[in-house]
């Protein structure tokens, strides 16, 4: 933002809501998301692996990336640090346990930090999971999936109702378990206050499409009823896959007098 005025994320007149929903859905038979919804750090992970290697990694991400609530002062590089952790960690717990061989997870993520000594969003993502951004009654998707489709949407070989339903569509490019482990997207951006974020696995996003989210934002006030409401409509689309959600919502009583640059950007560290 430009010299203006910029909206807090702590203080007396701010509150942040959030509300959380999972599901193991119509066909799995074990739940391998996992999810975080606690203190000021929001995440989504997907686990894959098969048995019960995928919900090990994906405990893995939202119990390492839940460490960034006990820091008091939290940059853009500490939360890339700790994703490359995350990626050790999970690596590690693999090499320990033979079962867990190949074990990997998505993450897609939004929490505080602080640029250039005031308080800004940043939305991180590693896979396919999503974080949508909800302002003004318009919604964007401010991660981009890290998949084959993805790639070939954008290199004009399928169009995107095409990836949908198309056989690699579950195939994802960038994950955490890898050597070398992958570099995560961030988008560091500053809060407007009645803006709202949701935060999903593939299995909301392959069942139901945006504007159906955005119905959701637009019919619910209370984080945990969207959230309750896309996880019900995403088991009543199919239930595919596991389910999992993350609403949350960032009311201030302040006066949020600059308008200006409100879209995310994405930014580029050192990796």
């Amino acid at each position: 933002m430009s010299g203006g005025h910029h909206a807090s994320l702590t203080g007396p007149e701010v509150r942040i809501r959030h509300g959380a929903a999972t599901h193991v859905g119509r066909v799995r038979d074990h739940n391998e998301d996992s999810l975080l919804a606690q203190g000021r750090v929001y995440v989504v992970a997907d686990g894959m692996g098969g048995h019960a290697a995928g919900e090990v990694a994906s405990g893995i991400a939202v119990q390492t990336l839940g460490e960034l609530n006990a820091r008091d002062r939290v940059r853009s590089e500490d939360v890339v640090s700790l994703l490359r952790t995350t990626n050790a960690r999970i690596l590690e717990s693999a090499a320990q346990n033979p079962e867990q061989t190949g074990m990997g997870t998505t993450v897609a993520g939004l929490t505080v930090v602080d640029a250039g000594g005031a308080d800004h969003w940043i939305v991180f993502n590693v896979g396919d999971s999503r974080v949508y951004r909800f302002l003004g009654n318009r919604m964007s998707q401010v991660t981009q999936d890290h998949s084959e489709v993805r790639e070939m949407v954008d290199a004009g070989l399928i169009t995107a109702e095409e990836a949908l339903r198309h056989p690699l569509r579950n195939i994802i490019t960038r994950s955490l378990g890898t050597d070398p482990g992958p570099n995560p997207d961030v988008w560091v951006f500053p809060p407007h206050p009645g803006e709202r974020f949701v935060l999903c696995s593939d299995g909301l996003s392959n069942e139901i499409d945006d504007r159906a989210i955005m119905v959701a934002l637009q019919r619910h006030d209370d984080p945990q009823d969207v959230a309750d409401a896309l996880c019900h409509a995403a088991v009543e689309a199919g239930g595919r896959d596991n389910i999992s959600v993350v609403v949350v919502a960032f009311d201030s009583d302040e006066d949020d007098g600059d308008e200006a640059d409100t879209a995310p950007r994405h930014t580029l560290l050192p990796t």
